[in-house]
């Protein structure tokens, strides 16, 4: 089967409201893409394209180097798991896996032996006769995942496929998802999420969108450590975002100059300076920020403090505190020059 996928500047419309506008984007043969952002970013909408659920009003769909925007979903060669998993209750396990491969019309000889292959992948061999109603959730989407792998699709393509399971067996899945791709290794894989995590352990590279546009792509280290925007800092992981006047090698937030990197940042300019809570250390430092505690929230091995300085809430995760500092208290914050990103005002991702 054909690997990659590529937008060509495709766009989808309803009654006249774009909800994805000009996507561009290419997910490599054997590349896991997670297609980050809020409620109504137009990240599923690019999926169904793919999937051939939605006929783009602009642009084209490639698939390895088909172009499919025509092609009905069943001629596409991929492989689909939604966060209801959508089994057939009547079927039992073994007929559900089977079930993709019977509709392509494969030799019946080789059905039994591909089932059985899918399952083993997903560790589920040993409920092939079990109906989806004696299965728990995580169990169900397994199943959904070896009738997905069934077919040997060249994209994979995964819709909030763990939205529905708990914490635990959230935690579980993204294990399974991620040994899975390492056996699969040419399978293309598109995942749709808007949980940060997710895409953070799972993706070689994320694809952040809001509004019905991309508006950052990068690998999931680069767009956590060095985000290009605003959104990017705050969707990707948490971030304290503080508006500061740019200096020469330096910046001023308030009355406190602090040291940071300004490259590709004209001085005289106001920006925005990005720093992870975890980054930010309490007492004094290089960097030194002081302010009245707002919030203390434990987290078990960590607190969250939130110190309010010049008007702003500045958040600092720091090792679980014996004596955590009361309401009200001053204390100071730190955190060293090359954890901080300057954001250039006006750098939206638009």
């Amino acid at each position: 089967m054909s690997s990659g996928i590529r937008f060509d500047s495709v766009s989808v419309a309803y009654g006249g409201n774009v909800v994805l506008d000009s996507l561009d984007l290419t997910v490599e043969p054997g590349e896991v893409m997670a297609l980050l952002g809020p409620s109504g970013s137009g990240k599923t909408t690019a999926l169904r394209a793919v999937a051939g659920f939605v006929r783009p009003a602009s642009g084209r769909v490639f698939i390895g180097d088909r172009d499919v925007t025509a092609l009905p979903p069943h001629r596409r060669g991929i492989g689909m798991v939604v966060q209801q998993y959508a089994l057939f209750p009547h079927m039992r396990v073994a007929d559900n896996v089977a079930f993709g491969l019977k509709a392509q019309k494969a030799p019946r000889a080789g059905i039994a032996e591909r089932v059985t292959e899918a399952l083993e992948m997903v560790g589920m061999a040993a409920y092939a006769r079990r109906y989806p109603r004696e299965l728990s959730g995580g169990q169900q989407q397994r199943v959904a995942i070896a009738r997905a792998l069934a077919i040997r699709p060249g994209v994979l393509l995964l819709d909030e496929p763990l939205s529905a399971l708990d914490a635990q067996l959230r935690s579980g899945m993204l294990a399974e998802l991620a040994r899975l791709h390492r056996e699969l290794p040419d399978v293309s894989i598109l995942y749709v999420t808007h949980d940060q995590v997710e895409a953070l352990t799972l993706a070689d590279r994320i694809a952040v969108m809001d509004k019905a546009r991309l508006r950052d792509v990068g690998t999931p280290q680069d767009l956590y450590r060095r985000p290009r925007t605003e959104f990017t800092a705050s969707f990707v992981g948490n971030a304290n975002l503080l508006p500061v006047s740019v200096g020469a090698g330096s910046v001023t937030f308030g009355g406190a100059e602090l040291k940071v990197p300004t490259d590709g940042v004209a001085a005289g300019v106001t920006a925005t300076l990005c720093v992870r809570p975890h980054l930010v250390g309490l007492g004094p430092g290089p960097n030194a920020l002081t302010g009245a505690v707002s919030e203390v929230q434990w987290r078990g091995a960590t607190h969250r403090l939130y110190v309010e300085v010049e008007g702003h809430a500045v958040k600092a995760d720091v090792r679980e505190l014996r004596t955590p500092p009361a309401l009200g208290e001053q204390v100071t914050l730190h955190f060293a020059p090359e954890d901080a990103v300057l954001l250039a005002a006006g750098v939206s991702g638009e």
